[in-house]
C-alpha cells in the first residue's frame, strides 16, 4: 500500500504542473486588462504602465510563467494585485471557512443519505422507497441559491423569536470574536513565519479553535451560523449519495452470496449491514470522494447568499478583477486538495474490499 501511495503521489506531480499551466494561459486569456479592472476610472494611461511594471505584467508571458512556477516550487504564491498582500495570508483566512462548510455539508448529506439509501435499498418498490426516491430527484433538481435564500426566509424571518431562529448570514454574531488559541495560551508566534501561517490558519476553524480554548459560546454561535449554508450545500450531495447508495446495494443484495447468508438463517440485519453494505460502499466512497474534493474548491453561491468569506467568493472576485496571483495561487491548493482526496478514497478501497490489493 505504502508503494501504490508513493507512486499515486508521483503521478500526480505532473497533473498539478499541468493544471497549473493551464490556470496560467486561462487567467490572461480572459479579456480584459487587470489595471482597468482594478482601478475603474482612475486607471489613465500613465497609471495603468506604472500598474503594469510594478506588478511585472510587462515582462514576456514565458519570463511571467518561470517566475510563478519558481516561486510555488518555493511555497510562495505572490502578492495580490488587488489587496497588495501575500496570496499565503489570504488563504488563511479564507480556506478555514470553507472548509468547516464543506465538512459539514458532506456530514449532513452522509448522515442522511447513507441511511436514507440503505431504507429504499431494503424497502424496494414500496411507498417508502418511492417516496425517497422523489426526495433525492427533488434535492438534485432545487437550485442552490433558490434554496438558500428559502431557508434564510423561512428559519431567519418567519421563524424569528422563536427558539427555531437561525443567523441568515456571517460567521459569528457581531461583537462577538474567537480568541485565537496561541493568543489564549500566551504562545509567542512571529508573524510573517511559516509557524505563524500554521497556527493562525488552525485557529481560523471557529469551531476547532473554541473547543481548544474552552470558548463554548463561541461554538455554539458558530455552529447556529454554519447550519443554514451546510444545509443548503448538503442537499445536492445527498441525493446523489442517497441514490447511489440504494443502486449499488440493490445490486449487492441479488448476489449469489447474500442468497446464500439468507439460505443459512442470517438476519435481515447481517445480511444486509455485514454482507451487503460493505460491499455497497465502494461506489459510494468515490462519490464521496468527488463530493469533497467538488466543495472544497469553494461554494460561490452558497457562501455569497449567507455572506461567508470563504474560496469561492475569493475566486470569483479575483477573476472579475483579473487578479492573476490568487487565482492561480488558489487553483493549485485546490488542485493538491482534490489529488489528496482521491487518494484517500483509492487507500480506502483496500480496507473496505480485502480483495483488492494496490500493491
Amino acid at each position: 500500500m505504502i508503494q501504490y501511495a508513493v507512486r499515486r503521489i508521483l503521478l500526480a506531480i505532473p497533473v498539478v504542473f499541468g493544471i497549473m499551466l493551464v490556470t496560467f494561459v486561462l487567467a490572461r486569456a480572459i479579456p480584459g486588462d487587470p489595471c482597468k479592472a482594478i482601478l475603474g476610472e482612475k486607471a489613465t494611461v500613465a497609471v495603468c504602465e506604472k500598474f503594469t511594471r510594478d506588478h511585472g505584467l510587462d515582462k514576456p508571458v514565458l519570463v511571467q510563467l518561470t517566475i510563478y512556477v519558481g516561486n510555488i516550487l518555493k511555497g510562495n504564491f505572490g502578492e495580490s494585485i488587488r489587496f497588495s498582500r501575500p496570496v499565503m495570508l489570504i488563504m488563511v483566512e479564507r480556506l478555514p471557512m470553507t472548509i468547516e462548510l464543506a465538512l459539514a455539508g458532506l456530514l449532513i448529506a452522509l448522515v442522511i443519505g447513507i441511511p436514507a439509501g440503505i431504507v429504499s435499498a431494503t424497502r424496494h418498490n414500496t411507498p417508502i422507497d418511492v417516496a425517497t426516491m422523489i426526495g433525492a430527484n427533488v434535492g438534485v433538481s432545487m437550485p442552490v441559491f433558490w434554496l438558500g435564500l428559502m431557508l434564510a426566509y423561512v428559519f431567519a424571518l418567519l421563524l424569528k423569536d422563536t427558539p427555531f431562529w437561525l443567523p441568515p448570514s456571517g460567521r459569528l454574531t457581531a461583537g462577538l470574536s474567537a480568541t485565537p488559541f496561541y493568543e489564549v495560551y500566551g504562545w509567542t508566534v512571529e508573524e510573517g513565519t511559516a509557524r505563524f501561517n500554521v497556527v493562525e490558519f488552525f485557529s481560523n476553524f471557529f469551531i476547532f479553535n473554541s473547543i481548544i480554548t474552552g470558548n463554548w459560546e463561541v461554538m455554539r454561535d458558530a455552529i447556529k451560523h454554519l447550519i443554514l449554508p451546510a444545509v443548503a450545500l448538503s442537499t445536492i450531495p445527498l441525493a446523489i449519495i442517497a441514490r447511489m447508495t440504494r443502486s449499488s446495494l440493490l445490486d449487492v443484495l441479488g448476489t449469489d452470496y447474500v442468497r446464500t447468508a439468507k439460505a443459512k438463517g442470517a438476519s435481515r440485519r447481517q445480511v444486509v449491514v455485514k454482507h451487503g453494505l460493505r460491499n455497497a460502499l465502494l461506489p459510494v466512497v468515490t462519490i464521496v470522494g468527488l463530493q469533497l474534493g467538488a466543495l472544497l474548491g469553494g461554494a460561490v453561491l452558497t457562501e455569497t447568499i449567507f455572506g461567508l468569506a470563504g474560496v469561492g467568493r475569493m475566486l470569483f472576485e479575483a477573476i472579475t478583477a483579473r487578479d492573476y496571483p490568487i487565482i492561480q495561487g488558489f487553483t493549485v491548493v485546490i488542485s493538491i486538495s482534490y489529488v489528496a482526496v482521491n487518494l484517500i478514497v483509492d487507500l480506502s478501497y483496500a480496507f473496505l474490499d480485502p480483495r483488492i490489493r494496490l500493491d
